[in-house]
C-alpha cells in the first residue's frame, strides 16, 4: 500500500487537498486526435468501398473506430476520480483499435491488395506514409485526401494510424499503471487528503496557540506598565498637594508681613502728622 505522504495531491486555491486527480486534457493527446481521424476516414472508406446493405463489416468497422475515440474520452474524464475506470476504458479502446486494424488487414487480403509494410518494392512509399502520419495528428491533415485515395491507400493509411494509436496507448497505460501502484486509487487518495488536512489543522492550532500565548504575554506586560503609571501618578499628586499647601501658607505669611508693613506705615504717618500739628499750634 502506498504511503499517504508520497501521494501527490491536487489542491484548491485555499490550500485544501483534493481527492480528485489532475484532469488530463485528452483532446491534446496525439493518440486521441489520431483516433478522431480514424473515425472519419473509416466512415468515408466504408461509404466508398463497402456495400451499403447486407454487409455487417460496415457497422463493425465504424463502431470499432468510434469505440476507440469515445472510450479514450470517457476513460480520461472518469479517471479524475477512478484509476480503475480509466484503465478499464482505455483497455476497451485499445481492444477496439486492434479490432479495426484487423478489419483493414482483412480487407487488403480479401481484395488482394498490397500491405505496404509487408511489400518490399513499396517500402519507400510506406516509409513516407509513416513519416507523414507521425507528424500529422488532425483531421484537417487528411480529410482532403479522402476522396482522392484508392482503397489500398486509405487502408494502408488507416493501418499506419492504428499502429501508432496502439503504441501510444500502450505507453500511456504503462505510465498510468505505475501511477496506480505508487499512489493507489481513490480510497488511498481520500485517506491521504484526510491525513493531510488533519496535519494542516494541527499546524493551524499550534500556530494559534503560539499567537494566543504571545498576546497573553503582551497583555501582562501592558498591565504592569499601567500599574507602574498609576503608582507614579499617586506620588505626583501627593507632591503637588504639598506644594499647594506651602504656597497658601506663604501667602498668608506674606499677607501678614505686608499687613504689618502697611500698619507700621500708617502709624508712622499718623505720628508724623500729629507732631506737625502740635508744632503748628
Amino acid at each position: 500500500m502506498p504511503n499517504p505522504k508520497d501521494i501527490n495531491l491536487k489542491r484548491y486555491n485555499d490550500g485544501t487537498p483534493s481527492v480528485m486527480r489532475k484532469a488530463t486534457v485528452y483532446t491534446e493527446l496525439h493518440f486521441y486526435r489520431k483516433s478522431d481521424v480514424l473515425v472519419q476516414l473509416t466512415k468515408v472508406f466504408c461509404e466508398r468501398f463497402l456495400p451499403k446493405y447486407g454487409d455487417r463489416t460496415v457497422d463493425q468497422m465504424v463502431q470499432a473506430a468510434r469505440s476507440v475515440k469515445q472510450n479514450i474520452a470517457e476513460g480520461l474524464t472518469d479517471g479524475q476520480t477512478s484509476f480503475e475506470t480509466e484503465i478499464k476504458l482505455l483497455g476497451i479502446a485499445k481492444g477496439s483499435n486492434q479490432e479495426l486494424l484487423e478489419d483493414y488487414h482483412d480487407y487488403l487480403k480479401q481484395h488482394r491488395l498490397n500491405d505496404w509494410a509487408m511489400t518490399e518494392h513499396l517500402r519507400q512509399r510506406y516509409d513516407k506514409l509513416l513519416a507523414y502520419c507521425r507528424t500529422h495528428n488532425d483531421l484537417a491533415d487528411y480529410e482532403r485526401f479522402f476522396v482522392q485515395w484508392t482503397d489500398e491507400e486509405m487502408a494502408n493509411t488507416a493501418i499506419s494510424l492504428c499502429h501508432m494509436v496502439d503504441k501510444a496507448m500502450t505507453t500511456f497505460l504503462e505510465k498510468r499503471d505505475r501511477e496506480f501502484v505508487e499512489e493507489g486509487g481513490v480510497r488511498e487518495r481520500m485517506t491521504a487528503a484526510r491525513l493531510d488536512m488533519r496535519g494542516t489543522q494541527k499546524q493551524i492550532i499550534a500556530q494559534q496557540e503560539q499567537e494566543i500565548a504571545a498576546l497573553k504575554a503582551r497583555i501582562a506586560s501592558l498591565e504592569r506598565e499601567i500599574a507602574v503609571l498609576k503608582g507614579s501618578g499617586g506620588d505626583g499628586l501627593a507632591r503637588n498637594s504639598g506644594l499647594a499647601g506651602n504656597s497658601r501658607l506663604g501667602g498668608v505669611s506674606g499677607d501678614s508681613r505686608l499687613a504689618g508693613v502697611s500698619g507700621g506705615s500708617r502709624l508712622a504717618g499718623d505720628g508724623g502728622n500729629g507732631g506737625d500739628t502740635e508744632t503748628k499750634q
